[in-house]
């Protein structure tokens, strides 16, 4: 199956391709590589988390797809085109949901498409159904403060969404949330991202989180990172966290991560 995969895989251009990129941040301090001939492909509709140890890099490979970095070697090529600076074709969720405090649930999602000068009714439109879609429905005029941290993030899940990128980038989004909440959100995520399709590049060092979510999972080494070994997560969804499958590939990951260290 796995050999399958990959030949079909390699049948298709990536719409994200990482070629021998490393990156190094200068200080007084001294230089620091983080990143170290990194190499991979993500594919079109594909759901693929980076995962690794806390600190190894997995940041800052999502800030450099984004865009908000710039490689010090290599090159990074995303639907096509080498990637030189921020781009509306790839939306971001953070750990920190960083909404704008001071609007509405719904000025917050029609933020992207306003700035994109949309019609005020069609952009009006376009956030509505992403808040249905992440299940705020009748929270449109709620501030920010006055929600849960999961609410939140949902709300900012959708402003990602309604800028209608072709790739969403998340960065631990479920990092700083309760036990309970995270469970709840990954599975938000799951039907949310197969309802709406979108290439999703989701960065987590939480292995049972990676299997749950994950079309393949990228191991990353420590820092400065590398790929260490992918993975093909081909389960049935909704995925079971205590299925024997599940739990098999979690200790094979869990073991290998020892070599990344």
């Amino acid at each position: 199956m796995e050999g399958a995969w990959i030949l079909m895989a390699e049948t298709k251009n990536p719409i994200i391709s990482c070629d021998h990129v490393s990156k190094t941040f200068y200080s007084l301090a001294g230089d620091h590589l983080v990143v170290d001939d990194l190499s991979f492909n993500v594919y079109e509709n594909e759901f693929v988390v980076l995962f690794g140890p806390g600190q190894c890099g997995k940041s800052t490979i999502l800030n450099l797809i984004a865009g908000l970095e710039l490689p010090t070697k290599g090159k990074i090529i995303v639907d096509g085109e080498p990637v030189v600076g921020p781009s509306p074709n790839r939306g971001m969720v953070y750990q920190t949901t960083n909404l704008f405090m001071w609007e509405t649930v719904m000025q917050n999602v029609e933020f992207g498409p306003s700035v994109r000068h949309v019609p005020r009714k069609k952009r009006r439109e376009i956030a509505q159904k992403y808040i249905d879609l992440v299940g705020l429905t009748g929270f449109e005029k709620h501030y920010p403060v006055k929600l849960s941290g999961g609410m939140q993030q949902r709300v900012g899940i959708a402003r990602a969404y309604a800028n209608e990128p072709k790739i969403i980038c998340m960065d631990e989004p479920f990092g700083h949330l309760d036990a309970q909440t995270r469970y709840l959100m990954e599975a938000d995520v799951d039907r949310i991202t197969h309802a709406e399709k979108r290439t999703v590049l989701f960065v987590t060092n939480n292995v049972e989180e990676a299997i749950y979510l994950a079309d393949r999972i990228i191991l990353l080494h420590n820092c400065p990172t590398s790929v260490h070994k992918e993975y093909k997560v081909d389960f049935p969804r909704p995925r079971d966290y205590t299925a024997p499958d599940f739990l098999a590939l979690r200790e094979k990951i869990t073991d290998e991560m020892d070599k990344t260290l």
